[in-house]
């Protein structure tokens, strides 16, 4: 156990059993879910329905692509078929191409940021950025706009996603090793094969008219889910000299209240303080976790509406202790 983490942690491994029925029973049910969404798409549009009808399917279907991810996610942490290895890494590679993610490159960054969330010194990788007041101050005008583009909820949300699954996840990044960079291209090529079987089948167009907006939909969603895991008020962060890997779980992830529906197409993962406490507890075990947990209850949970409040922070102020907006950090140089 990690130096400052209390003795209660350590019950919480009795959560950590991830079976392979539950486990497979749960991966079936999402993939014949999903695939049965895109099949009821593509029929609508080859039988000359209107395109809208489709796309009335489309947010459903992006739901069962967050799935997929949680499913990915959980395997990237060897947390799920009964923790075993091999079968986390089939599966999340699997999974991986249905989400266009790299299983191997997002599991290293990831990784990074389970060991770095809220350490202001190593900011960067498997993060939204985030700079302090006075960085931004200092920064040139060029950067501040960049920054202040970057951190506008239309951008943020609804391109920077779409953007990231497609296009960035498509190249390596400077922390992949030899590993990540070939299940990069690996991920890479079977999208290819996709792609390529779907023109010579129902049509690059219509392969476009389905998985696009499912993809949009689904992206969007999964990173304003974890927008609200780290960027809250009164979040967390320390500069690494004093930072304390309990309270960065506990106190700079969230416990970010989803309705139940959401709740499960998400996996839980809104339960954020506890799965950063303990990774390992899969994504159905969480909610049995929290409930006989008290230690953890004591979190207070961000609403949804709370969540919509949290847009327009954008700055770390070290001074106040919690994030701020622009208009907060403008004050600093009056």
């Amino acid at each position: 156990m990690a130096v400052g983490r209390p003795e209660w942690v350590v019950e919480l491994s009795k959560f950590e059993d991830s079976g392979i029925e539950k486990s497979l029973r749960q991966t079936i049910a999402t993939f014949i879910a999903y695939f049965t969404l895109l099949a009821a798409m593509y029929l609508l549009l080859h039988y000359g329905y209107p395109y809208w009808t489709a796309l009335l399917l489309a947010p459903v279907a992006a739901l069962f692509g967050v799935k997929i991810f949680i499913i990915l996610h959980d395997c990237s942490h060897k947390s799920y078929l009964g923790r075993s290895v091999s079968g986390c890494f089939i599966l999340g590679h699997l999974c991986g191409i249905l989400t266009f993610t790299s299983f191997f490159a997002f599991r290293r960054s990831h990784l990074i940021h389970h060991a770095t969330v809220s350490n202001l010194e190593k900011r960067g990788a498997g993060d939204i950025w985030t700079l302090t007041v006075k960085e931004y101050l200092a920064a040139p005008a060029w950067k501040r706009a960049v920054y202040r583009i970057f951190r506008n909820p239309f951008f943020l949300f609804g391109i920077a996603p779409t953007l990231l699954f497609i296009l960035t996840n498509r190249f390596p990044k400077m922390i992949d090793r030899s590993k990540e960079v070939w299940s990069i291209i690996f991920t890479d090529l079977s999208l290819a094969l996709i792609i390529l079987a779907a023109h010579f089948t129902i049509g690059l167009k219509l392969y476009l008219a389905i998985q696009l907006p499912v993809i949009y939909l689904a992206a969007g969603f999964g990173v304003w889910i974890f927008y609200i895991q780290h960027q809250f008020e009164n979040a967390y962060w320390s500069h690494n000299d004093q930072y304390d890997g309990h309270r960065a779980a506990m106190e700079g992830s969230s416990f970010y209240k989803l309705p139940r529906v959401l709740d499960w197409f998400s996996g839980s993962i809104g339960y954020h303080h506890l799965h950063h406490v303990n990774f390992r507890v899969p994504n159905f075990n969480i909610k049995d976790c929290y409930s006989q947990t008290p230690q953890l209850q004591q979190v207070h949970p961000i609403t949804v509406w709370e969540g919509f409040r949290h847009m327009r922070l954008a700055l770390w102020d070290e001074d106040a202790g919690k994030l701020v907006s622009f208009g907060a950090a403008n004050k600093h140089k009056q």
